[in-house]
């Protein structure tokens, strides 16, 4: 049969652009897949003591870091410190590096938490590995259940995703 090149190569073209769009998809499927596997899975390293994703563009690492007083004074009156910490504004006092930084000296706030000495004391990198979590009643939990709330379901996920590993 005699070839129609112009349908020869219009009709390959089609095919060709058909074929990358679909590899693409489903690379990019493959991709989000496993972005989304990754998103899900807590890390207890990459976690607080007490399961908090904390971030550095938190405002008291920030204000700690810049040595920013005004903004200290600002967290201080937002998060209640006082209030809830029977703590008074004291510029060398109300500070945060974050709760795992060895190197860094730890606010009174943290030498205060309960939940992260338990997390130390029973060699845990977080909460969301503590066979016990479901029934703690420290005063963070008491004070934040919707908090607590979230942590279970980190565990949850946690627990389910390490299981899996194992198998």
């Amino acid at each position: 049969t005699e070839i129609n090149w112009r349908d020869f190569i219009k009709n390959c073209s089609y095919g060709c652009c058909l074929f990358l769009y679909i590899n693409k998809s489903f690379a990019l499927q493959e991709s989000e897949d496993k972005h989304d596997k990754e998103n899900k899975i807590p890390d207890p390293e990459k976690l607080t003591y007490c399961g908090y994703n904390c971030s550095k563009d938190c405002e008291l690492y920030q204000a700690t870091i810049n040595n920013d007083i005004e903004l200290k004074k600002k967290v201080y009156k937002e998060w209640k410190i006082k209030e809830n910490h029977g703590i008074e504004f004291d510029e060398k006092e109300i500070f945060c590096y974050g709760c795992k930084e060895e190197e860094k000296p730890y606010s009174i706030i943290l030498k205060k938490c309960t939940v992260r000495k338990c997390s130390i004391e029973r060699k845990l990198s977080s909460c969301i590995q503590c066979k016990d979590l479901k029934k703690c009643e420290k005063e963070l939990w008491i004070r934040f259940p919707d908090f607590k709330k979230n942590v279970e379901k980190m565990q949850e996920d946690y627990v389910t995703a390490t299981k899996k590993e194992l198998m």
